[in-house]
């Protein structure tokens, strides 16, 4: 079994704490969101390597070493500046970050996204031509992989869609953003691909791939596992440990959080010592261990 930590939340940057804890203890509780009564309980002994999505993997680093599972991370990095990212972290120390990251882990198993993008007054095509570039300069030698894909209307997104401010993307500006994208990572060796976008940019050169591919995961696991059925994206099967609506970094155009109060409840009732992110097991709750 893969285990996501966590698509649904930055547990790196804000949890890692928890998620040290449950390691040491051997299991892990999670509510499923669309039943809260419903618990998976995974045990660490069914876990075969660990997917850690984030914003900020500076918490993580003194802890690396005690992580008894293969780990790939996955390492958000975006032009975006703090009207829309109010509580990233400085991109210098994530860079810094991700630079430790691959000496420890090996270049093979880091991987960044430039992620979601889109064109807005001030964030046009020029702009993140500039900033991709940049990006690719400075990951020079530390990372083999660079994922892309475009914003998405969730619900947190049209509610702050005037603040963000996002315009239509054209054809015309997907051809420079794909073109400009495709040179600036050649350049530097890095090979650049989409998630979840179809062969939107493939007339450009930009293929579809998979952020945890089954080949991957077979290299780093030696097992054959299986597609993710729950998402057509290409990636194998995983199991997120996240919640919904408990990331503090408060970003503008995000999928994960759609209650801005519920983020801070959801904060106030995390127990570091708890076998659930958010709150306690109740007694009426259903408990099933997942095996894969």
């Amino acid at each position: 079994m893969i285990v996501n930590a966590s698509g649904r939340t930055d547990i790196p940057a804000f949890y890692f704490d928890w998620f040290m804890n449950r390691l040491k203890e051997g299991w892990f509780d999670c509510r499923n969101p669309f039943a809260p009564a419903k618990i998976s309980r995974i045990y660490a002994e069914d876990i075969d390597a660990f997917m850690f999505c984030t914003k900020n993997p500076i918490p993580m680093l003194p802890y690396l070493d005690q992580i008894d599972k293969p780990v790939l991370m996955d390492v958000t990095i975006t032009g975006y500046h703090k009207e829309l990212e109010p509580n990233v972290p400085d991109k210098g120390l994530i860079l810094d970050a991700v630079r430790q990251l691959s000496e420890k882990l090996g270049k093979k198993y880091v991987s960044v996204r430039y992620d979601p993008i889109f064109i807005s007054k001030r964030y046009t095509v020029d702009y993140h031509l500039r900033a991709f570039d940049k990006l690719c300069n400075l990951l020079d030698g530390y990372v083999e992989e660079i994922v892309i894909s475009f914003l998405d209307e969730y619900k947190n997104v049209l509610r702050n869609q005037d603040e963000i401010g996002y315009l239509p993307i054209t054809q015309e500006d997907c051809k420079r953003l794909a073109e400009g994208f495709l040179a600036s990572a050649n350049a530097h060796g890095i090979h650049v691909f989409t998630c979840h976008e179809g062969n939107l940019l493939e007339p450009y050169g930009i293929s579809s791939g998979a952020c945890f591919s089954q080949k991957k995961a077979y290299e780093m696991t030696g097992k054959a596992l299986q597609k993710w059925k729950a998402r057509d994206c290409g990636c194998v099967q995983m199991a997120d440990i996240g919640v919904y609506n408990t990331c503090l970094h408060g970003c503008r155009y995000c999928y994960a959080n759609f209650d801005e109060k519920k983020v801070m409840d959801n904060f106030r009732d995390h127990d570091p010592d708890s076998s659930l992110l958010v709150g306690h097991i109740d007694p009426n709750d259903e408990i099933k261990v997942r095996r894969k």
